[in-house]
C-alpha cells in the first residue's frame, strides 16, 4: 500500500543512512562501512553450533592463532550482531548483495548476558532477525567481529560478567559484553524531563512521553497507529509530529544490565508496559510487525490484528530542549 500518511517506518524511515555500497570486502574480513566494524566473511567459522562458553573459548582461540591475521576477535554484543539485521529482507535478514559466506539460518550467540535470568545470553535469529536469550549451555553458532564501532553504536550498558549458571564471575579476561563494553557511552544524566509530559532522552535525541502507556490498553496494530494520530491531537508540543516509533528507536531505550522494565536505573517514566508495538513490518510475514518486550529486553513480533500491545509514542527531540 502507499505509505503516505499511513505513519509506518516505510514512510519515516528514521535513523542513520546506509552507505553505498554497504560493505567492502577485505581477503577473508568484511568491512561494514556503516558502523565501522569487521565481521568474518565466513558466517559459520566454528562449522558446528556451540554452548555460550565454548563460543567464548573458540573467539579466545582465534586470537590465540591471530586467525585471518588478527588478534582482537570478540563476540560481538548485541548492538552489533543486530547491527548487521536488514528489515527488509529475510532468509537471512541481511542487506541485500551482502558478502558473506555459510550464513546459517538459526539462532547466532551474541557476548550479552540477559540480565532477567544471568544463565542465559542473547541470541539472534539469521532467518528473521528476531532476537530473545537462550540458556547459555543450549548450542548455537557464532560470528567473530572486531574494530570499533563507538561512532555509531551505544554500549549496551551492561557492566558485569556471568557464568553459564549465572553466578557473577570476574570480567578479566572474559571476552563478554561486561568486560568490553564496546560502544560509545551514555550521557549522564541520560533523561532530561521536557516539561510535564514528555521526556529526551539524550542518547538517542529522541523525545518520549513521560506516561509510556496510553488508554484503552493494549490495542491492534492498526489502532496503535490511530492511538499516535490521537496524541498528535492531544499532546500539541509547537513544531513536533508524535509517530510509533521504529524497531531500532524503541529497542535503543533498552538498558542490558536491567530488566522488569530493561530502562535505565532512575528512568523517569510512568505506567510502563511489558509489550510495545513499534512502526516497522517484520519482511518474514508482512501479517505481523516488530515488537519490544521491555519487560525482557527481547525483539520479536506479534499479529497485527490481534489487540496484544501497548503504544508508546516518540518524536524528534526540538532543538530547543538542548538537542542538535
Amino acid at each position: 500500500m502507499p505509505c503516505e500518511g499511513t505513519g509506518q517506518d516505510g514512510e519515516f524511515r528514521r535513523g542513520v543512512s546506509w552507505p553505498v555500497p554497504r560493505f567492502a570486502l577485505e581477503d577473508d574480513c568484511v568491512h561494514d562501512r556503516l558502523t565501522g566494524l569487521r565481521w568474518t566473511r565466513n558466517a559459520n567459522l566454528a562449522e558446528f553450533p556451540l554452548t555460550w562458553p565454548d563460543a567464548l573459548e573458540f573467539v579466545a582461540g582465534l586470537n590465540r592463532h591471530r586467525a585471518i591475521g588478527f588478534s582482537d576477535w570478540r563476540l560481538p554484543n548485541r548492538k552489533e550482531l543486530r547491527s548487521l539485521m536488514s528489515m527488509a529482507t529475510r532468509r537471512p535478514a541481511l542487506p541485500l548483495g551482502h558478502p558473506f559466506s555459510n550464513v546459517f539460518l538459526g539462532w547466532y550467540w551474541t557476548s550479552t548476558t540477559a540480565a532477567i535470568n544471568p544463565a542465559y545470553a542473547w541470541s539472534i535469529h539469521m532467518d528473521g532477525a528476531r532476537m530473545f536469550y537462550a540458556e547459555k549451555e543450549r548450542y548455537c553458532l557464532l560470528w567473530p567481529v572486531r574494530g570499533d564501532a563507538s561512532g555509531v553504536l551505544p554500549a549496551t550498558g551492561q557492566v558485569g560478567c556471568f557464568d553459564a549458571q549465572g553466578r557473577v564471575v570476574s570480567c578479566g579476561g572474559a571476552g563478554q559484553d561486561g568486560e568490553l563494553r564496546s560502544g560509545f557511552s551514555w550521557p549522564s544524566p541520560r533523561f532530561e524531563a521536557a516539561g510535564d509530559t514528555a521526556v529526551v532522552d539524550r542518547l538517542s535525541g529522541l523525545l518520549w512521553l513521560r506516561r509510556a502507556w496510553s488508554p484503552p490498553g493494549p490495542v491492534n496494530w492498526w489502532d496503535a497507529l490511530e492511538r499516535v494520530r490521537k496524541t498528535n491531537e492531544e499532546v500539541r508540543i509547537p513544531g513536533l509530529v508524535w509517530r510509533l516509533p521504529n524497531i531500532n528507536e524503541l529497542e535503543s531505550l533498552v538498558d542490558c544490565s536491567r530488566h522488569s522494565p530493561a530502562l535505565p536505573a532512575g528512568h523517569p517514566f510512568l505506567d510502563v508496559a511489558h509489550i510495545y508495538w513499534t512502526s516497522t513490518t517484520s519482511f518474514f510475514d508482512p501479517a505481523w510487525a516488530w515488537a519490544l518486550y521491555l519487560h525482557k529486553g527481547a525483539v520479536g513480533v506479534g499479529f497485527k490484528a490481534e489487540a496484544a500491545f501497548s503504544v508508546w509514542p516518540v518524536a524528534d527531540a526540538p532543538r530547543r530542549f538542548g538537542l542538535e
